[in-house]
């Protein structure tokens, strides 16, 4: 069953046209739920209700699809290169309107969440909702300092940053791990962290976008969300 929304929302979904295209053929009386005149923001079911906008039926949305990838390095986070190097959607299942969630730089790995509900990817990634990031930094310096100065912020071309959480734990002579949790998502926002305290970063892998893990994922494969997953980021 497809979940109750508005009739702007599901005129949208179904491709017809764009949501504020709709709200005006729905306020000129131009689109019908069950024979009657819709209303700006009633809410329907698109499996079983029949709309119909200048009496032409519309067909239910696609289901909604969510896709965790484990994006390799080396590897670009964009529909298409013009230098001509790999994409992640050559790396998922072809989906009209798919769109990944959030970037990752071109040699960051780790989970990238991609969609086929537009509106939920730009919700996730919108500063407001504070949808929490975590990565794992391999650097080379002083990464316990680095660690305790994080925690008071690290000023950057692009204002104050401060980690939501970060622990530093050695792996070697000069050699640190970094767990490190951000919660806006700015451009390269964790690399740029660690190299503006002087930390060289080795490796950087994202391993948890809100609630999903990126577990043993294998780089370059892709899993579908599970229901819980999915409940979980509807309540973000």
């Amino acid at each position: 069953m497809a979940e109750p929304m508005r009739i702007q929302r599901a005129l949208a979904r179904a491709g017809v046209l764009s949501r504020r295209k709709a709200e005006e053929l729905v306020a000129n009386g131009r689109v019908t739920v069950n024979g009657s005149p819709a209303q700006v923001g009633q809410t329907v079911d698109p499996e079983r209700d029949v709309i119909r906008v200048d009496g032409e039926q519309i067909g239910a949305p696609a289901p909604t699809e969510w896709f965790v990838l484990h994006k390799p390095a080396g590897v670009i986070t964009s529909r298409h290169d013009p230098e001509g190097r790999k994409t992640v959607f050559d790396l998922v299942p072809a989906r009209p309107g798919l769109t990944y969630v959030g970037r990752l730089d071109f040699l960051t790995e780790g989970v990238l969440l991609l969609t086929t509900d537009g509106a939920a990817a730009h919700r996730l990634t919108h500063p407001s909702h504070e949808v929490e990031r975590t990565y794992v930094a391999s650097v080379l310096g002083e990464g316990d300092v680095a660690a305790e100065q994080a925690r008071f912020g690290v000023e950057l071309e692009d204002g104050l940053v401060r980690p939501k959480k970060i622990q530093a734990r050695r792996t070697g002579r000069g050699r640190w791990e970094l767990d490190i949790t951000i919660s806006e998502g700015r451009n390269r926002e964790v690399r740029r962290m660690c190299e503006a305290l002087g930390l060289e970063v080795d490796r950087l892998v994202r391993v948890k976008f809100g609630p999903v893990e990126l577990g043993d994922l294998a780089p370059g494969k892709v899993r579908s969300l599970t229901k819980a997953e999915r409940a979980s980021l509807e309540r973000l």
